[in-house]
């Protein structure tokens, strides 16, 4: 008997049978181009500072962790910027716990929450997990989402949520702030709560506007973004939001009691203050992103426009064929299931080089 059939003899809920977790693969090679991490990793003066803030807790450990990151809450409000107060904002473990208890507030049985496909692969699963119904919204053939459209959609199927990828993971692209606009008022008879995902907002194009200054005068809008990804602490597990402090207050009915331990509260709090030195990589980042970009264009593949540290590519008659080839390289990148294309991140110099020079010579061969 494997493991799922072990499974199948447990009282499971109904809607989680024949699910499979999510996770991407996860494999000893010297380059991983797969998960959109940050390859820079965190610099000595930032490691020194989040060392001697998690340092500073370890007296503390034996007591709970303030329920309310009232600290945090207020350097990421600084961050932020727009005229946000720490009343705005909202953390937990990871952007994907955010959505979740976001879900669990304003979604559930009987309701729904719309996402626009391809996009994030968890919207459905942080669905199927608080029992909501997930709504798959249609995009154009190019995969862009049109003002028109993503208004007509939200007020035909009346969700309860929808979620806004911007940059869109997996094909990199920004949302134009019509599209939120729109969706928003679209959703008004309705009172459909409006998620803006911004997890890879630091890696936009200069001129590339944050849906964080649509916030004031509108609700029922909220903005998700993480640490894990320009801020290089995808193992310290820190996302947040930025919305009216009456969802803030919504989601304290939902969340577990100190759900942010001290530790993770303590080197959020020191990265922010070491923001500056972190965020350093950035640039560098976008600059290997674009690289990328106009390498797989004089390849002949189609690089779609990114925002975010990340290319997402078509162009390819076997994707699987390629993504194997890098693979024995020792470069692993990411096969989303969308025929003909793949995704790679954006890494270090030598990362982008080693991914190029691989394409290279598969696509010659």
């Amino acid at each position: 008997m494997d493991q799922f059939e072990r499974l199948a003899q447990l009282p499971l809920r109904d809607d989680l049978r024949g699910q499979h977790p999510y996770g991407a693969p996860q494999l000893d090679v010297p380059i991983l181009l797969n998960v959109n991490e940050n390859t820079f990793g965190v610099p000595q003066d930032a490691r020194d500072a989040i060392l001697a803030a998690v340092a500073a807790e370890l007296d503390h450990l034996n007591r709970y962790p303030d329920r309310e990151f009232t600290t945090l809450r207020q350097e990421l409000a600084a961050y932020l910027g727009h005229g946000l107060a720490e009343g705005n904002i909202w953390a937990a473990n990871g952007s994907n716990e955010v959505l979740q208890q976001l879900l669990q507030a304003f979604g559930g049985p009987g309701r729904s929450v719309m996402g626009f496909p391809p996009t994030y692969s968890m919207y459905p699963l942080l669905a199927s997990g608080t029992g909501t119904s997930y709504l798959a919204g249609v995009r154009a053939g190019d995969y862009g989402l049109s003002a028109e459209s993503a208004a007509a959609q939200v007020r035909e199927q009346a969700p309860s949520i929808v979620i806004l990828c911007s940059p869109n993971n997996p094909t990199g692209t920004a949302l134009g702030l019509d599209v939120v606009e729109a969706v928003y008022e679209a959703g008004e008879a309705s009172r459909t709560i409006v998620i803006v995902d911004e997890a890879y907002a630091e890696f936009s194009h200069t001129g590339t506007s944050s849906a964080l200054g649509l916030l004031e005068g509108r609700p029922r809008l909220v903005v998700s973004r993480t640490m894990s990804k320009a801020f290089a602490m995808a193992g310290a597990r820190l996302g947040y939001l930025a919305a009216a402090p009456e969802v803030t207050d919504a989601l304290r009915l939902v969340r577990l009691p100190y759900h942010l331990s001290a530790i993770t509260q303590a080197a959020a709090v020191a990265a922010l203050r070491n923001s500056e030195s972190l965020l350093a990589n950035v640039e560098a980042i976008k600059v290997q992103r674009d690289r990328i970009v106009e390498g797989l264009v004089e390849l002949g593949l189609t690089p779609a426009p990114s925002d975010s540290n990340f290319v997402f590519f078509g162009g390819l008659e076997d994707p699987n064929a390629v993504w194997e080839a890098l693979l024995a390289r020792g470069v692993l990148i990411r096969d989303v299931g969308i025929p003909g294309h793949l995704r790679v991140t954006a890494g270090t110099e030598a990362e982008t080089t080693a991914f190029l020079d691989g394409m290279r010579a598969i696509l010659a061969g």
